[in-house]
């Protein structure tokens, strides 16, 4: 049987000869035909089909993966910097804003009196090291199972219920954590309540919050830049949620909103 003729045009630089590996791939000299073009060489070549082996194609294949994956992991370097710049402008606003509502609305947990030399929250410096963006490992509960409801105590003694959303994994200083997710019944804000060694020292002591959006293919980030105090911290007549013990980190979360005194005013 006779196979189909095939007709390639590549482009070959002096400078940059083929690898070895590809040289098995390449026609015989005798079936090209060489035309000048300043420094290049245009090759042009009739040969059966067959010469180009599964051997070869595997090959090409395999290496054109990897300049794909090369590129890739390139254009998110380069998307790094932007991304962390576009996040710490978010914290920022974030934090303005929560210090507006803390100022002047009437559900803040401030007192009158508080308002009126409140001058901000307290926040860590904008930490990229705390900024962790992965894919969320979903819990599949029936709504009929007792694990699809998650139900907190609070510091008034009664309870919050939630849905178990799922589980997210990061890594930081070389060890790996996770931390449990939840959603309101009547929302789409993933909830995030956790501790860490700065409670009762640098941060409240019953533990902060992370609110966190669901990103498309269950993706999310986790910020712990954007982790704030619960306002009971600021007030005991508002009920807050404890942290369960799937969320006690061992480790010490240096970013966020950390302890004000209010006692010290200006």
């Amino acid at each position: 049987m006779k196979t189909a003729d095939i007709k390639i045009r590549s482009l070959l630089i002096f400078n940059n000869p083929l690898p070895l590996p590809f040289r098995s791939c390449l026609i015989p000299r005798n079936s090209l035909k060489l035309k000048k073009r300043s420094d290049r060489i245009i090759l042009e070549a009739f040969f059966p089909s067959s010469v180009m082996n599964r051997r070869c194609f595997l090959l090409l294949f395999l290496v054109g993966i990897l300049f794909l994956a090369q590129g890739v992991l390139s254009l998110e370097k380069e998307r790094m910097p932007s991304l962390i710049l576009e996040q710490e402008k978010r914290v920022k606003e974030w934090q303005q804003e929560k210090d507006q509502f803390f100022k002047t609305h009437e559900r803040s947990p401030l007192s009158p009196s508080e308002k009126r030399y409140f001058n901000g929250l307290k926040y860590y410096p904008f930490n990229p090291n705390y900024v962790f963006y992965g894919k969320i490992e979903r819990f599949n509960f029936n709504i009929n199972n007792p694990k699809y409801y998650a139900t907190f105590p609070t510091n008034k003694g009664t309870n919050k219920r939630y849905i178990r959303y799922g589980k997210f994994l990061f890594t930081l200083d070389g060890k790996e954590h996770s931390l449990e997710i939840y959603k309101s019944i009547l929302g789409d804000i993933l909830f995030i309540p956790f501790k860490d060694q700065t409670n009762g020292k640098e941060t409240y002591e019953g533990g902060r919050y992370i609110d966190a959006e669901i990103l498309a293919n269950y993706q999310m980030i986790l910020d712990f830049n954007m982790a704030y105090n619960p306002s009971c911290a600021y007030n005991d007549k508002f009920v807050c949620v404890l942290p369960p013990k799937e969320n006690v980190l061992d480790i010490p979360i240096r970013a966020g909103e950390k302890n004000l005194n209010l006692s010290n005013k200006k």
